[in-house]
């Protein structure tokens, strides 16, 4: 590596012309002793110089002798580490008094970084300033705004490229463009490049073959996926890793573990991208033992280290209701970054266990891990749904005026949610109404819950509206208003809204619950009898809801939202998904292992209540997680202390 210690002496009476808090700093005035070229890097972008440089009574000018090549590998290198437009400009006027921007390609590099830094317009002026552009340089351009997204600038440069100025694109080209594409979702402008590599003949190359493959998985053309993969004459490792991914993300995630099992006979080795995308498909298939098995092979791989791959690791357990395997994959992980931190953090709150996230989040201070708006996001829920109300306050309180960390919409949410929660609607309203910021449905979602659980119509309506004006085709929101009428007796209201439902054509989302059993996820919908063993179901649900009768419990039909006779909805609640999957568990799981259920919606009541008898009596652990979050009952009693 060419050092600036290599440079002559000659070079420093040019230092002679720098201001004098350059001249009289040590560091710099012997800059050509430091071995490290970054902290030349550091040095050349900080505020005080690029301002001097900047300044019109600066006269200092680079030398072009002895070695001018060496001054310019370190612009280059202070180029690609610049962190702003401002640091950008200064390393620019520079350029322009010592150098050409032909020489060493500074001015390709000035490019890209005005590009990859925001800086469309400096892009492109720079850009057309050169007077030498080649196909390197038009990739530098195209790569710049490829990297923020910009897939209009990308193409207006391509066409430039080859229509104005008659060069032909490359493969790299192509890459970034459709990898623009595939960032922006934008499917028809990445067929069009798809096409032109195709009359282009570059399709041999593995990379552009990944980036459409990328492009098209993330947009959910999986038949586009599928035919890529087979007309490529050569995949890699990110090739097998895409298809996992693009079907996992698209609701196909036992297929995108059907081709990791044929990329395993092919002789491919998983890499850590393997393993993440893996972990994906575990999640959306809800397969505790896949998810074991995955854990296997990341041990088995020597990729437990990875920080990355466990904190994926324990996130999935968390979601798959084993906190306990979470916390135990956490504690192996060394030096936990800021993201294993918070994902801890955010199994601890979607688990209701407030003050267990409270102890967290002191350790990771105490670590020395500085919070973000993610953790605090995390932290506020976990007190939400632990009905934490003074310490949330303190949070929330702490978040901006300790760590700087302006309030976000999630955070209101969270707040909102946390008073309403505790029953202090009117606090609630009155914090949406003093935000900053315009709230969105999620705070507006939160203060509507508590309303349906406290029955405050009046708000409830008002709130409603806001919803309906905020996203019109939401039927959850017409849904909930509907069931606050019937829950409040007022019928003609509730079948008014049922009727604008209708009228609307939004349908509503049946409830249903999933339980893993055999490598395999049972379905059940209320009153449901298409399962194979429905007998046995329901012959052994007749027989615990019996014994808890017998203990005391009666049905709470006012969660039958239905203007019917009471013997009705007793049979009607008595079948909810949720009673079916525990009783199929209880009849194939042994008696050590806890049964794990899955709901889209949120858990009524009366099912609420039944879990906990059920839990007592048969000595057994029932873990439901609802849309909102986990309940752990066990000895009759719910880890969220009846409060959700």
């Amino acid at each position: 590596m060419i050092t600036v210690a290599s440079c002559s002496s000659s070079l420093l009476p040019s230092l002679q012309s720098l201001p004098g808090f350059l001249f009289k700093s040590r560091t710099f005035f012997y800059f050509h002793q430091i071995q490290n070229p970054q902290r030349f890097c550091k040095l050349f972008t900080q505020k005080r110089f690029h301002n001097a440089l900047l300044s019109p009574q600066s006269s200092l000018q680079f030398p072009s002798h002895p070695n001018p090549d060496i001054l310019l590998s370190y612009l280059i290198s202070a180029v690609s580490s610049c962190s702003s437009i401002s640091y950008c400009r200064a390393i620019h006027s520079c350029v322009i008094k010592s150098f050409n921007y032909t020489d060493g390609f500074i001015g390709d590099q000035l490019v890209s970084c005005y590009a990859r830094l925001g800086g469309a317009d400096d892009a492109r002026n720079m850009f057309d300033e050169m007077p030498n552009k080649d196909l390197v340089s038009w990739n530098s351009l195209i790569s710049g705004f490829a990297r923020r997204g910009y897939v209009d600038k990308c193409l207006d440069a391509f066409f430039r490229m080859k229509f104005e100025m008659g060069i032909e694109p490359n493969e790299v080209t192509l890459i970034s463009i459709t990898s623009a594409c595939a960032s922006r979702g934008a499917v028809d402008e990445g067929k069009y490049i798809h096409g032109f590599a195709l009359k282009l003949g570059v399709l041999w190359e593995v990379k552009l073959v990944n980036s459409l493959i990328n492009l098209y998985g993330k947009s959910g053309y999986l038949d586009a996926v599928c035919r890529l993969v087979e007309t490529m004459p050569v995949g890699n490792i990110v090739s097998w890793n895409l298809m996992i991914a693009s079907h996992a993300q698209n609701g196909t995630a036992a297929d995108g573990v059907g081709y990791f099992n044929l990329m395993r006979r092919a002789g491919i080795n998983p890499d850590d991208g393997t393993v993440l995308s893996l972990l994906e498909a575990c999640e959306n298939l809800g397969l505790l033992k896949l998810a074991e098995g995955v854990h296997g092979l990341i041990t088995k791989c020597g990729l437990y280290a990875n920080a990355t791959v466990a904190t994926g690791l324990l996130d999935l357990y968390a979601k798959l209701g084993r906190l306990n395997y979470s916390l135990k994959v956490f504690r192996e992980v060394n030096n936990p970054d800021k993201v294993a931190w918070t994902a801890m953090l955010a199994g601890y709150a979607v688990h209701g266990n407030g003050r267990e996230a409270m102890e967290l989040f002191e350790g990771m201070v105490k670590a020395g891990v500085e919070p973000d708006h993610v953790t605090f996001t995390h932290l506020l829920s976990a007190c939400s749904h632990s009905g934490l109300v003074k310490e949330g306050k303190n949070y929330f309180d702490i978040m901006s005026q300790v760590y700087g960390i302006e309030p976000r919409l999630d955070h209101y949410s969270c707040m909102v949610d946390l008073l309403g929660r505790s029953g202090l609607l009117n606090d609630a309203y009155e914090l949406i109404k003093c935000m900053p910021l315009k709230p969105n449905s999620a705070v507006w979602g939160a203060l509507f819950g508590a309303c349906r659980v406290y029955g405050n119509i009046e708000l409830g309506k008002e709130v409603a509206e806001r919803l309906f004006s905020l996203d019109p085709s939401d039927s959850r929101n017409y849904i909930m208003l509907s069931n606050m009428y019937s829950a409040a007796g007022l019928w003609r209201d509730a079948s008014k809204v049922r009727a604008l439902m209708k009228e609307k054509g939004l349908i509503r989302n049946p409830g249903c619950s999933f339980i893993e059993h055999g490598n395999k996820i049972h379905r059940f919908a209320v009153g449901d009898r298409s399962h194979p063993e429905s007998e046995k179901i329901y012959t052994k649900l007749e027989e615990v809801i019996g014994k808890i009768r017998e203990a005391g419990f009666v049905s709470k039909t006012e969660f039958i939202l239905h203007d019917v006779e009471q013997a009705v909805k007793e049979d009607m609640i008595s079948k909810h998904s949720e009673k079916l999957a525990i009783a199929f568990g209880l009849l194939v799981t042994n008696a050590g292992m806890p049964i794990i259920i899955t709901k889209n919606l949120r858990i009524c009541g009366d099912c609420h209540s039944t879990a906990k008898l059920i839990s007592l009596i048969e000595k057994r652990t029932i873990i439901i997680r609802d849309s909102k979050r986990f309940h752990h009952f066990a000895a009759g009693i719910c880890s969220c202390g009846d409060y959700w």
